[in-house]
């Protein structure tokens, strides 16, 4: 099952109940559906819940039923359809149109002035039109339409409702998307699907929290090899001092600097540092390699 599909099912969890919100719904279904013309409304789903939905959600709605709808334990595509003009022409005197307008190429903002029914109509249009990866995979958020006018007023009103969106022209179809988890979560919250919104914000925080130990362990790596690098050119420095009968000829604290180096050539500088008797400090130590390595370099 896949992310997208369990995000319509928690939303087909949410009761019908007012009358304003159903109808607001329902509009954002008919606009993003398969058909919506004055001659057929056609819906098409794939999804059980959503079906079981939509018959309770007209009914609401319009106070009308499909003239076709899937069959008892149909699966698959399942079809609902209107096609009685005397219904279809209820749906466009409910939702403030005239009849001599192409309902499909225009968002009744007059319909949407609650901010219950814009989320309901959102829903409606998530219902039809929309989908959403999987967070785990990557962040997106889209619904289509073939309608660009249709497109171009859904952006508007996401923005009126604070979440500007982009969008783009994708084999003849318009796309409205979001590509920030954020406003992925905004979104889904605000049409009534707060489990799904929880669950991009947790593959959010776990992809975070895996960039932040994976960069750790990348600069603890880079780190580890430098100071085995610099233990190295220290530790052959010293040789080459004692090769050259020098080191019984340096001050007491560069020999005993130099003996704890060859004795312990894993040590980094802190742990080197808590060797001495007494112990001396990180940059202590740091000086007194330096002037060793200084001294090996002018040989």
């Amino acid at each position: 099952m896949s992310f997208s599909f369990e995000a319509k099912n928690e939303l087909c969890r949410l009761p019908v109940q007012k009358l304003c919100c159903a109808r607001a719904e329902a509009y954002g279904i008919l606009l993003y559906c398969n058909t919506f013309s004055a001659g057929e409304v056609r819906i098409i789903t794939g999804n059980p819940a959503l079906a079981g939905r939509l018959p309770k959600l007209f009914q609401r709605a319009f106070s009308i039923r499909f003239d076709r709808t899937p069959e008892a334990g149909e699966t698959g595509k399942l079809v609902f359809q209107i096609t009685d003009e005397a219904k279809i022409r209820r749906i466009v005197d409910l939702l403030g149109f005239s009849p001599e307008q192409n309902l499909a190429l225009h968002i009744n903002f007059g319909l949407l002035e609650e901010d219950c029914c814009r989320a309901s109509f959102l829903r409606g249009v998530f219902f039809a039109g929309g989908s959403v990866t999987d967070p785990a995979k990557r962040y997106h958020l889209e619904l289509a339409t073939s309608h660009l006018q249709v497109s171009r007023e859904l952006e508007v009103l996401l923005r009126e409702c604070g979440y500007p969106p982009k969008s783009v022209t994708r084999n003849g179809g318009c796309i409205t998307y979001f590509k920030q988890s954020d406003q992925i979560e905004d979104f889904l919250t605000l049409i009534g699907a707060p489990v799904a919104a929880m669950s991009v914000m947790s593959a959010k925080l776990e992809k975070d929290l895996r960039n932040s130990v994976n960069r750790r362990l990348n600069c603890d790596s880079a780190n580890l090899d430098k100071a085995v690098e610099a233990a190295q050119e220290q530790l052959e420095a010293i040789r080459r001092l004692r090769e050259a009968g020098l080191l019984e000829q340096l001050p007491e604290k560069l020999q005993v600097t130099a003996s704890l180096r060859l004795e312990n050539p894993e040590l980094t500088l802190s742990e080197l540092a808590e060797e001495f008797d007494p112990p001396v400090t990180k940059s202590c130590l740091n000086h007194r390699l330096r002037k060793l390595l200084q001294l090996s370099k002018e040989l």
